[in-house]
């Protein structure tokens, strides 16, 4: 199939993008796609690139030309969508979002597409923008019986004092559209609260703040409504910030997680009850904490989990034997039903 795969954009999660979308390039050209990369901010000259992309296309070189591009996202320009990209899109048998942050993860470039009627991987506009805004994520939750933390939803000049808000040190502090723990401040002294709370208000107008559960955390990638193997995240130091997310060898990833077999399929159940809340298909992920007294809450639902080499989905595939290129390919092959 002729597909193209879209990362980059402006937002902060720019870079991870890019690493995403190359691996998941590499992966479907080795399956035989004729796939190519292309930043959705930049766009391409070339709109005949499919035509050509089958004979001579180094992946590596094309991420490299994109990066260099990052230095010149311009935050005042009014249009999202670079030269031809609606244009080399639609030439494609599908489209696979390896976007993430905003415009590109929040349902807005989805909804293009649909209007465009180009086929696409990962969740429509609106369970996209759900998953996207933490706060009206935990509404869907409360609504659906989903675990989750006891949390109140602030927007800009709003009262944020911990007694009126009903909250209690320790909390976590969230910009309520950011990802890849990007505007996520752990707060364990009240003096640290104003601080995080401005940090968090510069990059967004609304924040969450959220008690924090102290214990295990784990992700659960679910694909066509079923659970993957769960996998505890360990950071071997901290917590798991954005740097211990992406930075090779910070992080150890257990899986299958050690969990007896009824904790686990509890979990993998509260993970497809969560994705299944806010209405992703085919593919999304699930974060969850579990407390000493193995009380489970479902902090978030990522519709575009990361595809990078250190990203959790691929972790779990390979536990139930599906190499990284072959789990790319499923999630073609499920989008395009």
């Amino acid at each position: 199939m002729n597909i193209v795969v879209l990362c980059g954009g402006n937002s902060t999660e720019r870079e991870v993008s890019i690493d995403s979308g190359s691996n998941v390039c590499e992966a479907l050209r080795s399956k035989g796609h004729n796939a190519i990369l292309i930043d959705v901010y930049f766009g391409l000259d070339d709109i005949e690139i499919f035509e050509k992309s089958n004979r001579e296309y180094n992946v590596e070189e094309e991420k490299k030309k994109i990066q260099e591009l990052s230095k010149y996202v311009d935050e005042k320009r009014r249009e999202f969508f670079g030269k031809n990209v609606i244009e080399i899109c639609s030439k494609a048998d599908i489209v696979f979002m390896a976007l993430h942050g905003k415009n590109g993860e929040d349902g807005k470039c989805q909804a293009t597409l649909d209007l465009f009627g180009i086929k696409y991987t990962g969740s429509g506009p609106l369970a996209s923008a759900i998953g996207m805004d933490k706060a009206v994520t935990k509404q869907i939750f409360l609504s659906k019986n989903v675990p989750t933390a006891k949390s109140a939803w602030i927007k800009k000049g709003e009262p944020s004092d911990l007694n009126t808000i009903g909250m209690e040190i320790p909390v976590v502090v969230k910009a309520c559209n950011g990802g890849s723990s990007v505007g996520v401040v752990l707060v364990k002294d009240e003096s640290e609260y104003d601080g995080a709370l401005k940090e968090c208000f510069d990059l967004d107008d609304t924040v969450l703040v959220e008690n924090y559960i102290e214990g295990r955390e784990f992700s659960i990638g679910v694909i066509d409504n079923k659970a993957l193997p769960v996998v505890e995240i360990i950071p071997k130091t901290g917590w798991y910030d954005y740097k211990n997310k992406y930075a090779p060898g910070a992080t150890d990833h257990v899986c299958p997680a050690n969990l007896d077999e009824e904790l686990t399929k509890k979990m993998q159940k509260v993970a497809e009850d969560a994705c299944a809340a806010i209405g992703c298909e085919p593919y999304a992920r699930a974060d969850i904490m579990m407390d000493k007294d193995n009380n489970m809450y479902c902090l978030e639902v990522n519709t575009l989990p990361g595809m990078t080499k250190t990203s959790l989905i691929p972790d779990e595939a390979r536990a139930i034997g599906i190499d990284y290129p072959t789990l790319c390919d499923n999630l073609v092959k499920l989008s395009m039903k």
